[in-house]
């Protein structure tokens, strides 16, 4: 099967024509596993939802508390990470995903279209008002280290004078912010949502995607992820104003 190098291990002839008869298995493993799962028409048992941390935390926990209540015998487990489950090899039933270009959905993936999501510049009220009134502290962009100042971020009317603060994670930066540290760019239904925290004046807003939610083929006839998808579905689209940036008036 393998043969001992100086370098290492490398597959033989027969390792390589074993190895494409083991792909072929666990191909075949996962389609037999979701066939079975389709059948399973009972409002109970295990439903795994995978999703970015901000929508989990900042607006769609209620309602998944909501769905709960409603279906007791449903165990549900949220996958809230950055992290992309494969839908396919069965990481998770459901995922709720920001898509910039509809054609780049996978095609064997059944998709439910929700609202446009968008995102803008915010700062904290209060340090807002001291800019206002003159105050001489150091106004600094806040960002996620990995992503940094995106290009459509205009600062507006409001200049950053200060070196970035970065952070790690969304929560950490919106903490930040609500510290009156500077400006950064949050999604409409967090920065909103804060009563902390203002629009930059001056600054517009930015369509990040549309927000799907995403099933595989067999998957998806289960009656719990039936039932799932649909809630959320109604769930979202009375957020579409929230998600747009349309709920609140500019400061």
């Amino acid at each position: 099967m393998f043969e001992k190098l100086p370098s290492g291990y490398r597959l033989t002839a027969a390792g390589e024509e074993v190895l494409e008869f083991a792909d072929q298995m666990e191909v075949s493993s996962h389609l037999l596993e979701t066939r079975v799962f389709g059948r399973d028409q009972s409002v109970r048992g295990l439903l795994r939802v995978t999703l970015a941390p901000p929508l989990a935390t900042h607006l769609l926990m209620p309602d998944f508390a909501d769905f709960a209540r409603l279906h007791p015998d449903i165990e549900m487990e949220i996958l809230s990470s950055g992290e992309l489950a494969n839908l396919t090899n069965r990481e998770a039933d459901v995922a709720i995903r920001v898509v910039y270009d509809r054609k780049t959905l996978p095609l064997n993936l059944h998709g439910l279209k929700g609202p446009d999501f968008f995102g803008g510049v915010y700062m904290s009220r209060d340090r807002l008002a001291a800019w206002r009134a003159g105050a001489p502290d150091p106004i600094r962009w806040i960002v996620i280290s990995l992503h940094g100042i995106p290009d459509w971020a205009s600062e507006g009317e409001v200049r950053t004078t200060g070196v970035p603060f970065r952070t790690t994670d969304a929560e950490a930066q919106i903490v930040a912010v609500r510290q009156g540290l500077g400006m950064t760019t949050l999604p409409c239904f967090v920065g909103d949502a804060d009563p902390l925290l203002v629009r930059v004046p001056g600054t517009d807003l930015h369509m990040h995607g549309t927000l799907w939610l995403l099933t595989q083929g067999e998957t998806r006839k289960t009656k719990r992820v039936r039932l799932f998808t649909e809630f959320v579905s109604r769930r979202l689209a009375a957020y579409a104003p929230l998600l747009a940036g349309l709920s609140v008036s500019r400061d």
